[in-house]
Protein backbone atom coordinates (compact mmCIF):
# COMPACT_ATOMS: atom_id res chain seq x y z
CA UNK A 1 0.00 0.00 0.00
CA UNK A 2 1.44 3.28 -1.22
CA UNK A 3 0.80 6.27 1.50
CA UNK A 4 1.91 9.66 0.28
CA UNK A 5 3.03 12.08 2.56
CA UNK A 6 1.38 15.70 2.05
CA UNK A 7 3.64 18.98 1.42
CA UNK A 8 3.39 20.77 4.81
CA UNK A 9 5.22 24.07 5.82
CA UNK A 10 7.57 22.86 8.49
CA UNK A 11 7.11 23.21 12.01
CA UNK A 12 3.81 24.86 10.76
CA UNK A 13 0.91 24.17 13.88
CA UNK A 14 -2.83 23.18 13.87
CA UNK A 15 -4.71 22.69 17.09
CA UNK A 16 -7.67 20.16 17.98
CA UNK A 17 -9.34 20.37 21.78
CA UNK A 18 -12.11 18.46 22.44
CA UNK A 19 -14.31 20.42 25.21
CA UNK A 20 -17.36 19.30 27.43
CA UNK A 21 -20.61 20.60 27.55
CA UNK A 22 -22.52 20.60 30.74
CA UNK A 23 -25.24 22.23 32.45
CA UNK A 24 -24.02 25.17 34.09
CA UNK A 25 -25.73 24.47 37.68
CA UNK A 26 -25.67 20.66 38.14
CA UNK A 27 -22.21 20.46 36.31
CA UNK A 28 -23.23 17.15 34.82
CA UNK A 29 -22.76 16.43 30.65
CA UNK A 30 -25.02 18.00 28.48
CA UNK A 31 -25.91 15.95 24.98
CA UNK A 32 -26.67 19.32 23.59
CA UNK A 33 -23.52 19.37 21.07
CA UNK A 34 -26.32 18.81 17.89
CA UNK A 35 -28.55 21.54 19.15
CA UNK A 36 -25.16 24.10 19.14
CA UNK A 37 -23.95 22.53 15.72
CA UNK A 38 -27.67 22.95 14.04
CA UNK A 39 -27.94 26.50 15.14
CA UNK A 40 -24.30 27.30 14.53
CA UNK A 41 -24.83 26.57 10.39
CA UNK A 42 -23.10 27.92 7.83
CA UNK A 43 -21.88 30.93 10.19
CA UNK A 44 -18.00 29.20 10.64
CA UNK A 45 -17.85 28.08 7.27
CA UNK A 46 -15.39 31.31 6.16
CA UNK A 47 -13.62 31.10 9.39
CA UNK A 48 -10.18 29.69 9.59
CA UNK A 49 -11.59 27.44 12.48
CA UNK A 50 -13.93 24.64 12.56
CA UNK A 51 -16.44 23.33 15.09
CA UNK A 52 -17.36 20.10 14.76
CA UNK A 53 -19.22 17.15 16.74
CA UNK A 54 -17.27 14.23 18.52
CA UNK A 55 -18.05 10.67 19.47
CA UNK A 56 -20.75 11.84 21.78
CA UNK A 57 -23.58 14.31 21.65
CA UNK A 58 -22.01 15.99 25.24
CA UNK A 59 -18.74 17.10 22.89
CA UNK A 60 -17.86 19.64 21.10
CA UNK A 61 -14.34 20.11 19.10
CA UNK A 62 -12.92 22.89 17.73
CA UNK A 63 -9.86 22.87 15.10
CA UNK A 64 -7.84 25.75 14.23
CA UNK A 65 -5.93 26.67 10.40
CA UNK A 66 -2.90 25.97 10.13
CA UNK A 67 -0.95 28.00 12.07
CA UNK A 68 2.44 29.88 11.17
CA UNK A 69 3.10 30.00 14.89
CA UNK A 70 1.31 28.34 18.06
CA UNK A 71 0.17 32.00 18.64
CA UNK A 72 -1.85 31.94 15.48
CA UNK A 73 -3.27 28.74 15.85
CA UNK A 74 -4.54 29.60 19.64
CA UNK A 75 -6.19 32.57 17.86
CA UNK A 76 -7.79 30.23 15.62
CA UNK A 77 -9.08 28.49 18.68
CA UNK A 78 -10.24 31.61 20.86
CA UNK A 79 -11.94 32.74 17.57
CA UNK A 80 -13.92 29.25 17.54
CA UNK A 81 -14.40 29.75 21.28
CA UNK A 82 -15.94 33.02 21.08
CA UNK A 83 -18.30 31.90 18.67
CA UNK A 84 -19.67 28.40 20.34
CA UNK A 85 -19.47 30.61 23.76
CA UNK A 86 -22.27 33.05 21.80
CA UNK A 87 -24.87 30.25 21.66
CA UNK A 88 -23.86 27.90 24.47
CA UNK A 89 -24.41 31.07 26.85
CA UNK A 90 -27.52 31.78 26.41
CA UNK A 91 -28.85 28.59 26.33
CA UNK A 92 -27.07 27.51 30.16
CA UNK A 93 -24.66 24.95 28.46
CA UNK A 94 -20.93 25.78 30.49
CA UNK A 95 -17.69 24.61 28.22
CA UNK A 96 -14.84 22.89 30.47
CA UNK A 97 -11.84 20.32 29.69
CA UNK A 98 -10.00 17.74 31.38
CA UNK A 99 -9.00 14.33 30.45
CA UNK A 100 -12.27 12.80 32.29
CA UNK A 101 -15.43 14.50 33.76
CA UNK A 102 -15.30 14.00 37.50
CA UNK A 103 -18.99 11.86 38.33
CA UNK A 104 -20.78 11.38 35.06
CA UNK A 105 -21.57 7.81 33.91
CA UNK A 106 -21.14 6.44 30.99
CA UNK A 107 -24.18 5.06 30.58
CA UNK A 108 -26.12 8.27 30.78
CA UNK A 109 -24.37 9.65 27.41
CA UNK A 110 -25.67 9.33 23.64
CA UNK A 111 -23.34 8.49 20.78
CA UNK A 112 -23.51 10.88 18.14
CA UNK A 113 -25.51 9.20 14.88
CA UNK A 114 -22.95 8.68 12.35
CA UNK A 115 -22.25 5.53 10.80
CA UNK A 116 -18.27 5.47 11.74
CA UNK A 117 -19.37 6.16 15.31
CA UNK A 118 -21.74 3.27 15.55
CA UNK A 119 -19.18 0.95 13.53
CA UNK A 120 -17.19 1.91 16.29
CA UNK A 121 -19.00 1.22 19.42
CA UNK A 122 -20.51 -2.05 16.99
CA UNK A 123 -17.04 -3.36 17.44
CA UNK A 124 -15.50 -1.84 20.78
CA UNK A 125 -18.81 -2.86 22.88
CA UNK A 126 -18.53 -1.19 26.53
CA UNK A 127 -14.49 -0.15 26.28
CA UNK A 128 -16.06 2.16 23.52
CA UNK A 129 -19.56 3.16 25.72
CA UNK A 130 -16.85 4.23 28.43
CA UNK A 131 -14.63 6.65 26.25
CA UNK A 132 -15.54 9.51 27.79
CA UNK A 133 -12.24 11.50 27.21
CA UNK A 134 -11.30 14.20 26.19
CA UNK A 135 -8.01 15.08 24.62
CA UNK A 136 -5.97 17.74 22.81
CA UNK A 137 -4.07 16.44 19.40
CA UNK A 138 -1.50 19.16 18.27
CA UNK A 139 -0.25 18.88 14.47
CA UNK A 140 3.65 19.85 13.58
CA UNK A 141 4.68 20.21 9.99
CA UNK A 142 7.23 18.00 8.84
CA UNK A 143 9.21 18.89 5.86
CA UNK A 144 10.60 15.40 4.65
CA UNK A 145 8.99 11.85 5.12
CA UNK A 146 12.09 10.21 5.69
CA UNK A 147 12.07 12.12 9.21
CA UNK A 148 8.64 11.14 10.20
CA UNK A 149 9.93 8.05 12.08
CA UNK A 150 12.83 8.98 13.73
CA UNK A 151 11.17 11.99 15.11
CA UNK A 152 8.48 10.42 16.56
CA UNK A 153 10.16 7.80 18.15
CA UNK A 154 12.40 10.44 19.82
CA UNK A 155 9.30 12.05 20.61
CA UNK A 156 8.42 8.96 22.71
CA UNK A 157 11.16 9.29 25.21
CA UNK A 158 9.26 12.72 25.71
CA UNK A 159 5.85 11.50 25.89
CA UNK A 160 5.82 10.97 29.53
CA UNK A 161 6.87 14.92 29.93
CA UNK A 162 3.81 15.76 27.80
CA UNK A 163 1.33 13.65 29.48
CA UNK A 164 2.68 14.57 32.86
CA UNK A 165 1.95 18.25 32.28
CA UNK A 166 -0.95 17.84 30.71
CA UNK A 167 -2.95 15.12 33.37
CA UNK A 168 -6.51 16.28 34.40
CA UNK A 169 -8.30 13.47 34.45
CA UNK A 170 -7.81 11.88 38.56
CA UNK A 171 -11.36 11.07 38.57
CA UNK A 172 -13.84 8.51 36.95
CA UNK A 173 -17.39 8.22 37.56
CA UNK A 174 -17.09 9.64 40.75
CA UNK A 175 -14.36 8.06 42.21
CA UNK A 176 -10.57 9.29 42.97
CA UNK A 177 -8.73 7.07 40.79
CA UNK A 178 -5.30 7.73 41.84
CA UNK A 179 -4.40 8.24 38.65
CA UNK A 180 -2.81 11.81 37.64
CA UNK A 181 -4.38 10.70 34.22
CA UNK A 182 -7.13 8.05 34.17
CA UNK A 183 -7.77 8.75 30.32
CA UNK A 184 -4.46 7.43 29.46
CA UNK A 185 -4.86 4.03 30.00
CA UNK A 186 -8.91 3.78 29.37
CA UNK A 187 -7.84 5.03 25.57
CA UNK A 188 -5.21 2.70 24.47
CA UNK A 189 -7.83 -0.47 25.20
CA UNK A 190 -9.42 0.81 21.71
CA UNK A 191 -8.01 -1.25 19.09
CA UNK A 192 -5.20 0.70 17.30
CA UNK A 193 -4.78 3.22 19.91
CA UNK A 194 -1.75 3.55 22.77
CA UNK A 195 1.89 3.88 22.14
CA UNK A 196 3.41 3.89 18.39
CA UNK A 197 4.64 0.57 17.32
CA UNK A 198 8.77 1.59 16.96
CA UNK A 199 9.23 1.51 12.79
CA UNK A 200 11.75 2.79 11.42
CA UNK A 201 10.92 4.37 7.83
CA UNK A 202 7.66 5.30 5.95
CA UNK A 203 7.75 1.83 4.22
CA UNK A 204 7.54 0.03 7.48
CA UNK A 205 4.42 2.58 8.24
CA UNK A 206 2.91 1.43 4.64
CA UNK A 207 3.43 -2.65 5.41
CA UNK A 208 1.67 -2.12 8.64
CA UNK A 209 -1.06 -0.04 7.02
CA UNK A 210 -1.29 -2.80 4.40
CA UNK A 211 -1.95 -5.88 7.09
CA UNK A 212 -4.20 -4.02 9.23
CA UNK A 213 -6.32 -3.07 6.17
CA UNK A 214 -6.36 -6.38 4.61
CA UNK A 215 -7.43 -8.42 7.48
CA UNK A 216 -10.33 -5.78 8.62
CA UNK A 217 -8.96 -3.81 11.45
CA UNK A 218 -9.15 -0.62 10.11
CA UNK A 219 -9.86 1.01 6.69
CA UNK A 220 -7.34 3.74 6.18
CA UNK A 221 -4.57 5.05 7.98
CA UNK A 222 -7.02 7.97 9.64
CA UNK A 223 -8.50 5.22 12.03
CA UNK A 224 -4.68 4.50 13.50
CA UNK A 225 -5.18 6.03 17.08
CA UNK A 226 -1.36 5.79 18.46
CA UNK A 227 -0.64 8.50 20.99
CA UNK A 228 2.13 9.86 18.39
CA UNK A 229 1.28 9.08 15.20
CA UNK A 230 1.64 10.87 11.08
CA UNK A 231 -1.12 11.95 9.50
CA UNK A 232 -0.63 11.48 5.98
CA UNK A 233 -3.13 13.92 4.80
CA UNK A 234 -1.87 16.57 6.15
CA UNK A 235 1.93 16.29 6.17
CA UNK A 236 2.29 16.43 9.94
CA UNK A 237 3.53 14.76 12.99
CA UNK A 238 0.14 14.71 15.50
CA UNK A 239 0.91 14.24 19.37
CA UNK A 240 -2.13 12.75 20.68
CA UNK A 241 -1.22 11.59 24.15
CA UNK A 242 -1.87 14.91 26.18
CA UNK A 243 -5.54 14.69 28.61
CA UNK A 244 -7.92 17.39 27.57
CA UNK A 245 -6.17 20.98 28.58
CA UNK A 246 -8.37 22.46 30.91
CA UNK A 247 -7.49 26.29 30.11
CA UNK A 248 -6.27 27.99 26.64
CA UNK A 249 -2.94 29.18 28.05
CA UNK A 250 -1.74 25.36 28.94
CA UNK A 251 -2.80 24.62 25.75
CA UNK A 252 -1.07 26.83 24.02
CA UNK A 253 2.34 26.24 26.23
CA UNK A 254 1.24 22.35 25.09
CA UNK A 255 1.61 23.14 21.81
CA UNK A 256 4.98 24.87 22.06
CA UNK A 257 6.76 22.21 23.57
CA UNK A 258 5.96 20.17 21.11
CA UNK A 259 6.09 22.43 18.27
CA UNK A 260 9.84 22.63 19.58
CA UNK A 261 10.87 19.32 20.31
CA UNK A 262 9.79 18.52 16.35
CA UNK A 263 12.04 21.20 15.41
CA UNK A 264 14.71 20.42 17.50
CA UNK A 265 14.45 16.96 16.73
CA UNK A 266 14.34 17.95 12.84
CA UNK A 267 17.69 20.54 13.02
CA UNK A 268 19.41 17.27 14.66
CA UNK A 269 18.26 15.22 11.30
CA UNK A 270 19.64 17.82 9.12
CA UNK A 271 23.30 18.28 10.74
CA UNK A 272 23.25 14.38 10.43
CA UNK A 273 22.93 13.17 13.87
CA UNK A 274 21.71 10.16 15.18
CA UNK A 275 18.28 11.18 17.00
CA UNK A 276 18.00 9.28 20.51
CA UNK A 277 15.97 6.37 21.69
CA UNK A 278 14.61 4.50 24.32
CA UNK A 279 13.63 0.43 24.07
CA UNK A 280 10.05 0.20 23.96
CA UNK A 281 9.55 -1.60 27.38
CA UNK A 282 11.27 1.35 28.84
CA UNK A 283 8.39 3.45 26.55
CA UNK A 284 5.40 1.96 28.23
CA UNK A 285 6.83 2.21 31.74
CA UNK A 286 6.90 5.43 31.13
CA UNK A 287 4.10 6.45 30.12
CA UNK A 288 2.03 4.21 32.81
CA UNK A 289 4.40 5.91 35.04
CA UNK A 290 3.23 9.75 33.94
CA UNK A 291 0.00 8.51 34.42
CA UNK A 292 0.15 7.37 37.54
CA UNK A 293 1.99 10.04 39.40
CA UNK A 294 1.62 12.99 37.10
CA UNK A 295 4.48 15.83 37.44
CA UNK A 296 6.03 13.40 40.45
CA UNK A 297 6.99 10.70 38.16
CA UNK A 298 10.62 9.28 37.83
CA UNK A 299 10.73 8.22 34.43
CA UNK A 300 13.64 6.24 32.44
CA UNK A 301 15.74 8.85 30.57
CA UNK A 302 17.80 6.70 28.28
CA UNK A 303 19.03 3.20 26.82
CA UNK A 304 20.96 2.64 29.58
CA UNK A 305 17.86 3.14 32.25
CA UNK A 306 19.15 6.47 33.70
CA UNK A 307 15.86 7.19 35.67
CA UNK A 308 14.97 11.43 36.48
CA UNK A 309 12.37 12.99 38.08
CA UNK A 310 9.68 14.08 35.20
CA UNK A 311 10.20 17.67 36.15
CA UNK A 312 14.33 18.07 36.82
CA UNK A 313 14.55 16.07 32.77
CA UNK A 314 12.04 18.51 31.41
CA UNK A 315 13.44 21.81 32.53
CA UNK A 316 16.74 20.68 31.47
CA UNK A 317 15.63 19.99 27.52
CA UNK A 318 13.59 23.81 28.09
CA UNK A 319 16.81 25.32 28.38
CA UNK A 320 18.30 23.54 24.91
CA UNK A 321 14.48 24.16 23.16
CA UNK A 322 14.76 28.37 24.12
CA UNK A 323 16.81 29.75 21.04
CA UNK A 324 14.09 27.55 18.98
CA UNK A 325 11.23 28.71 21.19
CA UNK A 326 12.63 32.54 19.92
CA UNK A 327 13.42 31.46 16.74
CA UNK A 328 9.89 29.67 15.69
CA UNK A 329 7.99 33.17 17.93
CA UNK A 330 6.59 31.08 20.39
CA UNK A 331 8.68 32.21 23.35
CA UNK A 332 5.34 33.31 25.32
CA UNK A 333 3.43 30.10 24.68
CA UNK A 334 6.94 28.26 25.66
CA UNK A 335 7.15 30.10 28.82
CA UNK A 336 3.85 28.67 29.95
CA UNK A 337 5.30 25.26 30.65
CA UNK A 338 7.65 26.77 33.51
CA UNK A 339 4.28 28.39 34.62
CA UNK A 340 2.49 24.60 34.62
CA UNK A 341 5.75 23.19 36.65
CA UNK A 342 5.71 26.04 39.33
CA UNK A 343 2.14 26.02 39.91
CA UNK A 344 0.83 22.39 39.13
CA UNK A 345 -1.10 20.61 36.54
CA UNK A 346 -4.95 20.31 36.12
CA UNK A 347 -5.46 17.16 38.32
CA UNK A 348 -3.52 18.57 41.20
CA UNK A 349 -5.68 21.79 41.40
CA UNK A 350 -9.34 19.18 41.06
CA UNK A 351 -7.72 17.00 43.99
CA UNK A 352 -7.04 20.30 45.46
CA UNK A 353 -10.80 21.50 45.24
CA UNK A 354 -11.83 17.88 45.88
CA UNK A 355 -10.43 18.09 49.05
CA UNK A 356 -11.41 21.48 50.03
CA UNK A 357 -15.04 20.65 49.27
CA UNK A 358 -14.85 17.14 51.48
CA UNK A 359 -14.78 15.04 48.53
CA UNK A 360 -18.06 17.10 46.97
CA UNK A 361 -17.40 16.62 42.80
CA UNK A 362 -19.76 19.10 41.94
CA UNK A 363 -17.53 21.17 43.39
CA UNK A 364 -14.85 20.17 41.18
CA UNK A 365 -16.44 20.78 37.72
CA UNK A 366 -17.49 23.94 38.77
CA UNK A 367 -13.70 24.34 39.18
CA UNK A 368 -12.96 23.61 35.61
CA UNK A 369 -16.01 25.76 34.49
CA UNK A 370 -14.51 28.71 36.27
CA UNK A 371 -10.66 27.79 35.08
CA UNK A 372 -11.97 26.94 31.06
CA UNK A 373 -13.77 30.46 31.11
CA UNK A 374 -10.82 32.62 33.48
CA UNK A 375 -7.58 30.87 33.30
CA UNK A 376 -5.95 28.84 36.00
CA UNK A 377 -5.67 29.86 39.76
CA UNK A 378 -2.65 28.94 42.00
CA UNK A 379 -3.11 26.23 44.11
CA UNK A 380 -2.92 28.94 46.81
CA UNK A 381 -6.59 30.24 45.08
CA UNK A 382 -8.39 27.11 45.19
CA UNK A 383 -11.46 27.10 46.60
CA UNK A 384 -14.79 25.26 46.02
Amino acid sequence: MTVPFATSARSSVGLEWELMLADEETGDLAPRAPELLEALGSDADHERHTITGELLTNTIEVTSGIGDTVGAAVDDIADAIAQLRELSDPRGIGLLCAGSHPFAQWYDQQVTDKTRYHKLIERTQWWGRNMMIWGIHVHVGVDDVNKVFPIINALAIYLPHLQALSASSPFWAGERTGYASNRALVFQQLPTAGLPWPLTDWAQFEGYLDDMVRTGVMEDASEVRWDIRPAPRWGTIEVRACDGMSTITELAAIAALVQTLVEYFSRELDEGRQLPSVQPWFVRENKWRAARYGLQARVIVDDKGTQRLVTEHLREMLEVLAPIAEDLHCVREFAGIETILAGGASYARQLAVADAAEGDLHAVVHHLLREFRTGPARTLDLAP
